[in-house]
């Protein structure tokens, strides 16, 4: 079995014909695209949109490109060939805005777009998408201003970000005489050896002195740039910004809080009761958030790894265990950390090849098959929705961690109903482990990223004040669970999330994909087998329409904090059994 992916499937190199042909078909659409724009008044409106529709297909087929390159570029961030594509790629999609805007703009004022969306299949097809269209158009600028703004975008906020990506992937920190990377050094959170964890953990502080101040740089500018533009575009707020994005109401966000910020307590038990027994009297310092609990100390090859997740996929969703076992063996997965390549984990999905690759930093413990798990979750999601149209194939961000979620649910949940004794610990505790990072980090992170904005009207953060912010921000959310004289002031360094230009706040879709996917498996563990046409369902509705109505197709209201409280209280109910175990 490959511990490499392979991207044959989009190109076999930059050599490949069909690269450089469709580099150069970039260069046409962008042709076509402004010859249309300049023609849409002159044609029948029917016949307007198709050829519109044609064009945005054809120009979301060629993204594959910078998928193409994006992927090469994570497993190394070294590669000058994938960065100076890349930047190719960037500059000619920014040549599409200008046009782009005109056919938003020209949807937009159709008056009777709904007759025409119910005698044309296509139409009928896109009519989510034709919706969104109208809503937020009154958000567009000029067409001038916008093709500006794309343009800008590249030297400015994507710069920003690709600086960041490269600080964090690059850097070393010197252990034990030895240099490792940061995604190597991270890793041994996970260490078995409570030693390793607690210098780990002072060797990764210490290296972020050599990148912190850049980085602030990029957070920084990036928090400005998306400041400037959420005001352009009239937002009152950019959380209000981001919550039009992803398609979701504030009185969602507002409800999901509530119930977290009423539960924080308990899970501040857990982190005390952890602590205690781990030897701590003042809580659980940071170093020892990972810290493994119980029989957990074997390590599982990919073999094992992929046989643990088909055994229990199968006792839930035949095809998902299928597509598990297409993605092993047809190379989707980059499996191992190395030098240049990116920390973390993620999915992208290839919606015109129908199929996902995915990164990890495998190390065979058993929170790495746990985030196998996620990560084909997202791969689970793309599949629910490759029978869409190409441009029904963005779900939001709230809803991008459902499945991934729910995937975690049914490994953890399964092995915990075999398990006893030490075992059982060992699998409550890293489920635990998750529940608190999706709901103490994140807030804090939620906490940290508000401050930060609200901050960067004003003024500009150098990296000591982000890091007081930072760890501000984790008292609040953590309480008196950890030591706060061991917390984590460089969060704000490492994690990719904000580092975003046109996705802010990517903390509390964790959140709410955690407790929505808590909320369904427990209306799974009700319904059986039943459950399961609702759920696809529901995954299949997540990019044609409002987080809102998807919920309601599995019976859910998410503007209710009952339905936060239900699932929040399975984990209360874990932290009850934990702190008896221990």
């Amino acid at each position: 079995m490959n511990t490499t992916w392979s991207l044959d499937a989009l190109y076999t190199g930059y050599d490949d014909e069909n690269f450089k042909e469709d580099m150069k078909q970039f260069d046409l659409m962008s042709v076509k695209m402004d010859n249309l724009s300049k023609e849409l008044d002159n044609l029948p409106e029917k016949q307007a949109l198709n050829q519109i529709f044609d064009c945005l297909e054809e120009a979301f087929r060629l993204e594959h490109l910078a998928a193409y390159c994006s992927l090469r570029q994570s497993t190394n961030t070294q590669e000058t060939e994938a960065t100076s594509y890349l930047g190719q790629i960037n500059q000619k999609s920014s040549n599409l805005a200008k046009a782009n805007t005109i056919f938003m703009k020209y949807i937009a004022k159709i008056d009777d777009i709904d007759a025409l969306i119910k005698e044309d299949e296509r139409l009928s097809e896109y009519a989510y998408f034709i919706r969104k269209i109208k809503e937020n158009n009154k958000h567009l600028l000029s067409d001038e201003t916008e093709e500006i703004i794309a343009k800008m975008s590249i030297s400015g906020a994507n710069a920003w970000s690709e600086l960041q990506s490269y600080l964090t992937s690059t850097v070393k920190a010197l252990y034990d005489g030895e240099e490792v990377t940061l995604s190597e050094i991270r890793n041994m959170a996970y260490s078995t050896d409570k030693s390793t964890r607690k210098r780990a953990y002072e060797a990764e502080l210490e290296c972020y002195n050599k990148i912190k101040d850049s980085v602030a740089y990029s957070l920084n500018s990036i928090k400005l740039q998306v400041l400037t533009l959420s005001k352009l575009r009239g937002y009152s707020s950019v959380l209000d910004m981001t919550l039009d994005q992803s398609h979701m109401q504030k009185e969602t966000l507002n409800a999901m809080i509530t119930a977290m910020k009423e539960y924080m307590p308990k899970f501040h038990e857990y982190l005390r009761a952890k602590g205690k027994a781990l030897g701590h009297e003042n809580g659980l310092p940071w170093y020892d958030l990972f810290a493994p609990m119980g029989a957990s100390e074997k390590k599982y090859s990919i073999e094992e790894a992929k046989e643990y997740l088909l055994t229990h996929f199968r006792t839930f969703a035949p095809d998902l265990a299928q597509m598990v076992e297409r993605a092993f063996d047809e190379s989707w997965i980059d499996f191992y950390p190395k030098a240049g390549k990116v920390g973390g984990a993620f999915c992208a999905n290839l919606q015109p090849i129908k199929q996902s690759r995915i990164l990890s930093n495998y190390d065979g413990t058993i929170s790495d098959i746990v985030t196998l798990a996620h990560e084909l979750g997202h791969a689970y999601h793309n599949h629910n929705i490759h029978d869409h149209r190409l441009l029904n194939s963005d779900y939001s961000m709230p809803v991008a961690e459902t499945a991934s979620t729910f995937n975690e649910n049914v490994i953890l949940n399964a092995a915990i109903k075999d398990a006893k004794g030490e075992e059982r610990l060992a699998l409550i505790e890293g489920q635990l482990q998750d529940a608190t990072q999706i709901i103490c980090d994140i807030y804090s992170r939620y906490l940290f990223e508000t401050a930060v904005i609200e901050k960067r009207n004003d003024n500009f953060m150098f990296a000591d004040e982000l890091c007081e912010m930072m760890l501000a921000a984790q008292k609040e959310a953590y309480g008196d669970g950890l030591d706060s004289e061991s917390l984590h002031p460089y969060m704000w360094v490492c994690k990719g999330h904000y580092y975003s230009g046109s996705n802010s706040f990517y903390n509390f879709p964790y959140a709410f994909g955690g407790l929505f996917a808590r909320g369904l498996y427990a209306k799974y563990m009700e319904e059986g087998e039943a459950f399961l046409p609702k759920y696809r369902a529901l995954l299949h509705a997540t990019t044609v329409s409002d987080v809102e109505d998807a919920a309601k197709i599995a019976g859910i209201d998410l503007t209710d904090p009952d339905f936060f409280r239900k699932a929040l209280q399975t984990f209360s109910d874990q932290i009850d059994e934990f702190k008896k175990l221990v």
